[in-house]
């Protein structure tokens, strides 16, 4: 009997021991199953982000770094030059003329070199202007419409850094030129020229040093509590900035003060960074033009009639102008002096 016990007992250990066994070899299988199915991706990096696709090529061949997202959306375009121009609902005469005249040079360049859009806010719009607007972009397909902002003189600053932060976020590109839809210029030299400079840290136009806050009128500035003048700025008739500028905008737009004037807004933005400021009086884009001079690259407070002029110049004599002419004295930055004393006007400078 007591044989039979320890026989017994004997049976059932080694049938735990069988089963304890079996049990050890199925979890060594689901692991080494479950390793085998593990995403592959960068060490580091959490599961989840792992299995996200990766990011589309073309995206670092421009950017040069590595966005923190793990995710964007596909680039739309993927160019040299963007090309934004501010308007408004009510200005297809002057998107017309753009297109027919200096904008029309765009279809001539190079695959890939120049894209260009006119930028529109459509929040609050009647039924006839929403309408006008979606007949338009059939035809044309090349509005950059903002359904979440009214297009306003108020809103111009917060339009400003929509249409950056959306150029960030679906086109690849080095520079962008902003400008007026009442602005002339010369794509050809502007694109040329770029060909020649880094892609970094750029802001090319032409600047102001002196300005002093506006208290009243249409350009009164309520907020403006940093200094008696503003920060040194290139006006905003049409100036160049680089790809990493439109970056940086596009990361920090939740913690940008905006102030009245876009300009001045874009200035103090990018004040305490390390970036390269290029003052060029080929930029005709203060507030009214100086005049007319063959080597201005854009000018600023143009007509429908000064550009077709001038269009039609350039196609038949290679100029711009018909005659040159001095309307204001210009001026070169002088960036070694405090900014209130940076803008002597003196002749002999186009």
């Amino acid at each position: 009997m007591n044989l039979l016990r320890l026989v017994c007992r004997h049976k059932t250990a080694l049938g735990l021991t069988s089963i304890s066994l079996f049990a050890v070899v199925l979890l060594y299988l689901a692991k080494c199953t479950s390793e085998s199915l593990k995403p592959v991706g960068p060490p580091g990096l959490p599961h989840h982000q792992q299995l996200l696709p990766p990011r589309q090529p073309q995206h670092y061949s421009v950017r040069g770094v590595r966005d923190p997202q793990p995710l964007q959306p596909e680039k739309s375009a993927s160019v040299f030059l963007a090309v934004l121009i501010a308007s408004g609902p009510k200005y297809s005469e002057r998107r017309s003329i753009i297109r027919s005249t200096w904008l029309s040079s765009a279809s001539r360049g190079d695959d890939g070199d120049i894209w260009c859009r006119f930028v529109i806010g459509t929040a609050g719009l009647g039924e006839e202007e929403a309408t006008s607007l979606e007949m338009e972009q059939r035809r044309h397909g090349d509005l950059l419409l903002l359904p979440e902002l009214r297009d306003s003189y108020e809103n111009l600053t917060s339009k400003l850094l929509h249409m950056y932060v959306w150029l960030d976020k679906y086109v690849d590109f080095k520079f962008v030129l902003k400008a007026d839809d009442d602005t002339f210029v010369r794509l050809d030299v502007l694109l040329e020229e770029l060909k020649t400079k880094e892609p970094r840290r750029l802001y090319w136009g032409f600047f102001s040093g002196r300005g002093r806050v506006k208290s009243g009128g249409k350009w009164k500035e309520s907020a403006w509590v940093l200094c008696d003048y503003y920060l040194p700025y290139a006006l905003g008739g049409g100036y160049v900035i680089s790809w990493d500028l439109v970056l940086y905008l596009s990361i920090s737009k939740d913690f940008l003060a905006q102030w009245q004037s876009e300009d001045v807004s874009l200035g103090a933005w990018l004040a305490p960074l390390d970036v390269k400021r290029v003052h060029d009086p080929r930029f005709d884009t203060e507030y009214k033009s100086r005049g007319c001079n063959n080597k201005y690259i854009v000018t600023h407070k143009q007509s429908i009639e000064d550009m077709l002029e001038k269009h039609q110049t350039l196609a038949k004599d290679g100029k711009l102008c018909k005659e040159e002419i001095k309307l204001r004295l210009s001026y070169i930055y002088d960036w070694g002096v405090p900014p209130s004393q940076c803008c002597q006007r003196k002749d002999g400078i186009p």
